[in-house]
This record gives structure tokens, C-alpha cells and sequence, in this order.
């Protein structure tokens, strides 16, 4: 049935959109920073360094100030969740993910990572025997065509690399599929926000300490331009997407929100040739096509039978 339409529509589209083009773009700053001769444990490291006291203030305000006073205090078994969570959603997603882009493009690092839906699809299946419909089995094997499509095209470019990055980002992508099939709980207990705010900031202090261990203090004098691109990528390509897509749910309801979130593979590529030179041909095009088409299916129509 079709929703009504609400004040809050434009607006809502509006927010979707902008923050999925503004979490895309990071993996244009990663690419960027990559060129200064940085790895992904640094480059990593200093976004999560400015994304910190971000990530902080928002996790003090959905528990103290959203809602007009301190919400229920957090247990044990909270605790354990939401660094369970930061490691998984957070830590180890990105981590993998700003690894991988050593290794592939822009463009199919935003295409394997849209495969989300369709890894929770799985999960689901897995562990709670959820039943897949004829209907998502082929929404999957359209998508994942798409995606094979378009790596097959940079492993002719890249080599080996090509293998070893999309297989860093695809385990990215398994790794944030992990927290969103077991956020359920603990967003209904703590909110979205608060969850956001306390499992980002855990990994933060995760990817800080993966620093202070594999690397000397001396790796963290880096060309200027990489703090700088640190900074740009911790505050529009980090938290403000962060933000901009809770207040969008709030406003059109996750599922259109999701569906608006589309743009994000289309702007990443569109990024990734004006402003990196990545090539852009007619392979990348039915690559994207397929996934595209294949993630609405199962996040339009995957439930209706």
C-alpha cells in the first residue's frame, strides 16, 4: 500500500540521498590519501582520531539530552553488545574496507559493499533459518552477477590485487551484515543513536590502539594533505552521513530511505572518473545495472512471498 504524503517527504529524500553521496565519497578520500604514501593503518587511525570526540558527543546527547533526560543505564550484557558490535560494524568493517581500496577501485569497493542486503539475506537464512524466496535467490544471483562482471574487467587491469582487495572488501561487507543482524536488540533497548554513538566510538579507540601497536609513533608524520583529507573524511564522509540518514529514516521509514541509497554506487563511480581518472566503460555500466537491480528486488519485493 502506498504511504501518504507527509511534509517531511522532500526533506526525507533529501537527507537520504546527501548522506548516501556523502558516505561514498569516502572511499574517493582513501583513494586520494593512498597517493601520499600512507597505509591503512595510519590513514585509518586519523580519520577515527577526528571521528572520536564526534562520535562521543553524539553518544553523551541520545542519552542525556534526546528525549529530555537520562535514558536507562547500561548493563553488563549492553556493554558486551556494543563492543561486540564496534568491533564487528565498525572496527573491523572499516578496517577491511580502507584495506581492501589499496587494491581496487572506487567504483567496485561501492558495489560489493551494496551488496549488504542480500549478506543479511544470507545471515538470516544461516542462523534463523529464515526461508529465501525463489524471488531473492535470483534478486542475489542478478546482483552478484553484476558484481563478477565488473571485477572480472579490473582483474584484467590490476592482476592478483584485484582478487586480494575485492575479496578485504567483500569480508567488510560480511562484517557490517554481522551487526546489522545482531543490532536488533540492543537499538530497541538503546536507540539507534546512542548505539551508533557508543559502538563507533568503541571502534575508534580500537583503530587507535591497532596503531599503537603494529606501527611506531614516528608513521604518524604523514604529508599534510593526508590530515587534512583525514578530517574532511571523519566529518562529511564519517558522521555526517551518520546523521543525515537517521533523521531521513525518521522522516520517509528505512525502506525508502534504503531505496534512495541507490544513488550511492552511481555517485561513487561518477566521483571516481572525474576526480581519480578510473576508467569507465560499458562493463561497469551492466555491472552496476545488475546490482543495482538486484539489491531493490530483494530490499522492494524480497518479502512478498
Amino acid at each position: 500500500m502506498r504511504a501518504a504524503p507527509t511534509p517531511h517527504l522532500a526533506t526525507g529524500l533529501l537527507l537520504a540521498g546527501a548522506g548516501s553521496v556523502a558516505f561514498s565519497g569516502k572511499a574517493i578520500i582513501v583513494k586520494l590519501a593512498y597517493r601520499y604514501g600512507v597505509d591503512a593503518v595510519t590513514l585509518i587511525m586519523y580519520r577515527m582520531l577526528f571521528a572520536l570526540p564526534l562520535f562521543l558527543a553524539l553518544a553523551w546527547w541520545a542519552s542525556y539530552r534526546q528525549g529530555g533526560g537520562a535514558k536507562a543505564p547500561l548493563t553488563r550484557r549492553d556493554w558486551m553488545g556494543i563492543l561486540g558490535l564496534g568491533f564487528t560494524g565498525y572496527y573491523l568493517a572499516s578496517f577491511l574496507d580502507f584495506w581492501g581500496l589499496q587494491y581496487v577501485s572506487a567504483s567496485l569497493e561501492r558495489l560489493i559493499l551494496y551488496l549488504n542486503p542480500t549478506l543479511v539475506l544470507v545471515l538470516g537464512w544461516v542462523i534463523y533459518k529464515r526461508r529465501i524466496t525463489q524471488l531473492q535467490a535470483l534478486a542475489m544471483a542478478v546482483s552478484y552477477g553484476g558484481v563478477l562482471l565488473v571485477f572480472g574487467h579490473e582483474a584484467g587491469l590490476q592482476g592478483p590485487n584485484a582478487l586480494l582487495g575485492a575479496l578485504l572488501v567483500f569480508g567488510s561487507a560480511v562484517s557490517y551484515a554481522i551487526y546489522l543482524v545482531y543490532s536488533g536488540e540492543l537499538v530497541r533497548r538503546l536507540g539507534s543513536m546512542r548505539l551508533v554513538g557508543l559502538a563507533s566510538s568503541v571502534a575508534c579507540v580500537l583503530c587507535l590502539a591497532q596503531f599503537a601497536l603494529l606501527r611506531p609513533m614516528s608513521a604518524a608524520l604523514v604529508a599534510p594533505e593526508v590530515i587534512w583529507l583525514s578530517v574532511l573524511n571523519a566529518t562529511l564522509c564519517t558522521f555526517a552521513p551518520v546523521l543525515m540518514v537517521m533523521m531521513a529514516i525518521e522522516r520517509i521509514g528505512s525502506g525508502l530511505a534504503a531505496q534512495t541509497g541507490m544513488v550511492g554506487p552511481m555517485s561513487t563511480i561518477v566521483m571516481g572518473v572525474v576526480i581519480l581518472g578510473e576508467p569507465f566503460n560499458g562493463w561497469i555500466v551492466v555491472g552496476t545495472v545488475l546490482v543495482l537491480s538486484g539489491v531493490f528486488l530483494v530490499t522492494r519485493f524480497g518479502r512478498a512471498s
